[in-house]
């Protein structure tokens, strides 16, 4: 069994609209979301053995807040990845490790859900995680195979999902 965690880079700035989206940061918002969301990963438990991640300037600032003491592998290809690139990542990152958190972007993140989990394996955390996969959310996946090449559609079950709204009320949605 290995399991597979995704994290969605946090809220981005949007106020310099003549910077390059892979250029955007976090704006504070995203910052805090970072932060609670990192806190949560913390306490969670799980030991990530590697960490491949976009390169993109927001979901680097994103892993600085959250994940300070992991060293990130980063990867051009899972800049707007879609979900066949995000498991060809992993696939080829994902060596003998048994636990792998990628950390990217939306809706390649979301997508690696709807291929990875059986509609036999949907569970409440699917639902919850099918509508909508905001900016900071942490998801971890069980997949049921031995090593990262067997890494195919339906061979995993979501066991946890976690969006920042969910730790702090405050960063909730806004109307």
């Amino acid at each position: 069994m290995k399991l597979l965690g995704l994290l969605r880079h946090a809220k981005s700035d949007w106020d310099d609209m003549a910077k390059r989206d892979f250029d955007r940061t976090l704006n504070d918002r995203g910052r805090k979301g970072a932060g609670v969301i990192g806190a949560h990963i913390k306490d969670h438990g799980i030991a990530w053995d590697a960490l491949i991640a976009s390169p993109a300037e927001r979901v680097k600032r994103t892993i600085e807040v959250s994940l300070p003491t992991l060293e990130p592998v980063f990867d051009d290809r899972l800049y707007l990845a879609s979900s066949e690139t995000i498991l060809e990542v992993v696939e080829e990152h994902g060596g003998a490790h048994d636990k792998v958190l990628i950390s990217g972007h939306n809706p390649g993140l979301q997508e690696v859900l709807f291929d990875l989990v059986s509609p036999a394996r949907e569970n409440d955390l699917f639902k919850e995680a099918s509508v909508k996969f905001p900016t900071a959310t942490y998801a971890v996946l069980e997949c049921a195979i031995d090593d990262w090449s067997d890494l195919k559609k339906h061979c995993a079950t979501l066991i946890h999902f976690a969006r920042p709204r969910d730790l702090d009320p405050d960063l909730g949605p806004e109307f």
